[in-house]
């Protein structure tokens, strides 16, 4: 009876063997098989040898449509996962070679003709049965609560893919296989069918869209090379999107590339070879800019702390035909490529940009991590060359644009607000953490520019080495009264008595027409200057003579600002003994004037009378610097007014003895030196009521005609009185 009962479960365990042995996880248990079928495997008959047995196990466990896709990344891909409920059932039921097999096995069984068993379950939850009730069980089961994504199914499984912990019933220690579902994309196994859906919602929100076993033979090969300002990369596929251990690279980007090349070229003209670092590599793309174009000048070091990253920036020097420079030794591939023409040597180092920072000095550093950059500060500022240049790239703009206070507090320190020039708030804070960070190395800085666009703010400072320096820029971090109702703001001045009512130093009279606190303190702040013109134009020139064609309108723009006097006003008293270049109306100069004798120490440390003469020319550049802040014509207009055109206000402002420009800040912004109170006067002045004529008898105008030559007479009026102003 034993030999009967065991020559009845061979056929069954053989086809379980062929189903379930090479689709079962790696880390999942092992499920003990009978003694008499191990007896039986083990004899040396030719019927029972295990090799003939698990050779074709491998086809009935892939999946049939994916005959297209590599051997190897189909070897990963688990049989629960299928396009059709035919090929679930091509499983069970085998091919026309197991359909045979099967068939010489149950020749000797009549009772077990015709049963088949589940492929997706043990024998302990679904037995042998007929085709037809195995059918209905995969369709009823398996593929009814299955879980859709791009065409596929993943089915339900019940098999011991998936370790449960045991639990003790009495004196007997049970072990319950649980049902799950294997993931598509990473393999993952889910218990519960809502929780698959969330954890495939979340792959898509990521845009990891593609599995990882169709990708995993072809993802070297897979790489886009894309092309930036004459330099190629290699990117990843998901580039757009990367997961944590991927690169990435942003297209939108590309003018803070440019604008911090035009910078480094800039001050490449003053002292060379320069130690350049990008501390945050990722591709390499800026690294690889600075050593394709500015040659022999910089000496570039590209760091990264992902190794994946440090792979790709070293195929990206290859590619770009630049010798990759590791430990001070070329690598080999960097000797292969001497007799092709290279064009410079870059270092690639992977560590932690703090540790780099603080074992090397470098003359220009560019801090771009993800989010805020004030935990590389310290470091950057410890060991940067006199004369040196740091920019800073910020992308955490919730925080900087007041839209998640509690982080800006917690980063930068400062209390900020939702205000009409939230923009350059946003670029006074970091200008502000820089200095604080500068002013704990003893070291002061010079803000050569500041940019606030919708993805970033960046800020490009010099370095001052020195006490005085110190001290003078600590000075320049101030409070910002800022008053809700009217929106006018006004630095808190200095002093070390303590006013009953601070609020009084604004310009407004809202403190004492209304109840209550009306103003709020903002801050601590930059509040000296934003811009140096002298450097811009600098840059300017060196945007034309590379071909950036794209960032010469913002230069302008920051030109202009800086000096905040009309287009055709600026930079007209430039002196006779320096070199010049016009550009669409600006004098464009080689070397600033107002910092010559800064820039001829040439690294070195400055004397004594050189940060004297220094102190005594921000004294005096400080009445000339730009106004603070802008106000945005659209959140001052009158109701039912229509405003004057915006060329013409500038031209109206300029008229009553106001300094004014546009600011990049704010496309409708106005930057000028005008009190909110006369700003709203002139612009009502020069406003028209929307409605005229008869509206004192009751009587509403014809909208077809008297509009229409209100409009006329408007643009007839703004061309009569804008002739006698230059155009913007």
């Amino acid at each position: 009876m034993e030999n009967m009962a065991e020559e009845e479960l061979l056929p069954q365990e053989k086809e379980e063997a062929q189903v379930r042995v090479p689709t079962r996880a790696p880390d999942s248990a092992p499920v003990p098989a009978p003694a008499a079928d191990t007896a039986l495997d083990s004899a040396p008959t030719p019927d029972s040898d295990p090799a003939p047995a698990l050779a074709p196990a491998p086809a009935p466990a892939l999946s049939p449509s994916l005959a297209s896709v590599p051997e190897e990344a189909e070897s990963k891909r688990h049989i629960s996962i299928q396009r059709r409920l035919a090929d679930l059932e091509k499983l069970a039921f085998g091919t026309e070679g197991d359909v045979d097999s099967a068939s010489s096995l149950n020749s000797d069984n009549p009772g077990t003709e015709n049963s088949q068993t589940c492929p997706l379950c043990p024998k302990e939850k679904f037995r042998a049965y007929s085709s037809h009730k195995l059918r209905r069980h995969l369709q009823n089961l398996h593929w009814k609560i299955s879980v859709e994504f791009e065409g596929y199914r993943m089915c339900i499984c019940h098999l011991a893919c998936r370790p449960v912990k045991p639990t003790i019933v009495g004196e007997q220690i049970s072990s319950k296989l649980g049902a799950h579902y294997h993931c598509i994309i990473c393999s993952a196994t889910i218990t519960r069918r809502t929780d698959m859906l969330g954890h495939v919602k979340r792959h898509v929100n990521k845009g990891e869209t593609k599995s990882r076993y169709i990708a995993a033979s072809t993802a070297k090969s897979s790489n886009e090379i894309l092309k930036e300002t004459d330099t190629d990369i290699q990117v990843f596929p998901n580039y757009s999107i990367p997961q944590k251990t991927d690169s990435y690279f942003n297209p939108k980007m590309k003018l803070n590339r440019q604008i911090i090349f035009c910078t480094l070229a800039a001050l490449a003209k003053e002292r060379k070879p320069l130690e350049c670092l990008d501390a945050f590599g990722a591709t390499g793309i800026m690294g690889l800019q600075w050593a394709k174009h500015l040659g022999n000048a910089v000496k570039v070091t590209i760091n990264d702390l992902n190794e994946n990253s440090v792979t790709l920036i070293q195929k990206n020097c290859h590619l770009n035909k630049l010798k990759v420079v590791v430990d001070s030794e070329e690598k080999e591939e960097g000797d292969a490529l001497e007799d092709d023409g290279t064009l410079g040597d870059i270092q690639v180092t992977r560590m932690d940009a703090n540790v780099l920072m603080h074992l090397r000095s470098f003359d220009f550093i560019h801090l771009d991590p993800f989010g805020t950059s004030v935990n590389y500060l310290d470091s950057a500022f410890r060991n940067v060359r006199n004369l040196g240049i740091v920019s800073v790239t910020s992308t955490d703009i919730s925080s900087l644009y007041a839209k998640a206070q509690h982080v800006a507090r917690r980063h930068y320190g400062c209390n900020i607000v939702r205000t009409e020039y939230y923009k350059e708030l946003a670029a006074r804070i970091v200008v502000a953490a820089v200095a604080r960070a500068a002013a704990r190395c003893n070291k002061g800085i010079e803000v050569l520019f500041a940019v606030a666009l919708e993805h970033f703010v960046l800020v490009v400072v010099r370095v001052l080495r020195g006490p005085t320096s110190a001290d003078e820029t600590a000075k320049k971090i101030q409070y910002l009264i800022h008053c809700q109702w009217c929106e006018e703001r006004i630095f808190q001045k200095d002093g070390n008595m303590v006013e009953e009512n601070p609020y009084r130093q604004l310009p407004c009279n809202c403190h004492g027409s209304m109840p209550g606190k009306t103003a709020i303190e903002l801050g601590p702040l930059w509040s000296s200057s934003l811009f140096n013109t002298g450097f811009l134009k600098r840059m300017l020139f060196e945007s034309i003579h590379h071909g950036l064609d794209d960032i010469q309108p913002l230069i302008k723009t920051l030109i202009f600002e800086s000096e905040c006097t009309p287009q055709s006003q600026c930079s007209t008293h430039a002196p006779s003994n320096t070199n010049k270049q016009e550009e669409n109306g600006v004098f464009v100069k080689t070397t600033d004037d107002t910092t010559i004798d800064i820039y001829s120490a040439q690294g070195k440390r400055k004397s004594n009378e050189m940060a004297i003469n220094l102190a005594k020319k921000q004294k005096t550049d400080a009445s000339t610097a730009h106004p603070p802040f802008y106000y945005n014509i659209h959140r001052h207009s009158i109701k039912g007014m229509n405003m004057p055109k915006l060329k013409k206000f500038l031209c109206c402002l300029s008229q009553a003895g106001f300094r004014v420009s546009r600011t990049h800040f704010d496309p409708m912004g106005i930057r000028t030196d005008a009190p909110l109170m006369q700003f709203k006067s002139i612009l009502l002045k020069y406003s028209t009521p929307t409605y005229t004529g008869a509206q004192s008898e009751g009587q509403m105008p014809p909208a077809a005609e008297d509009t229409v030559t209100d409009r006329v007479e408007m643009s007839v009026s703004d061309k009569a009185e804008a002739s006698g102003c230059r155009r913007w």
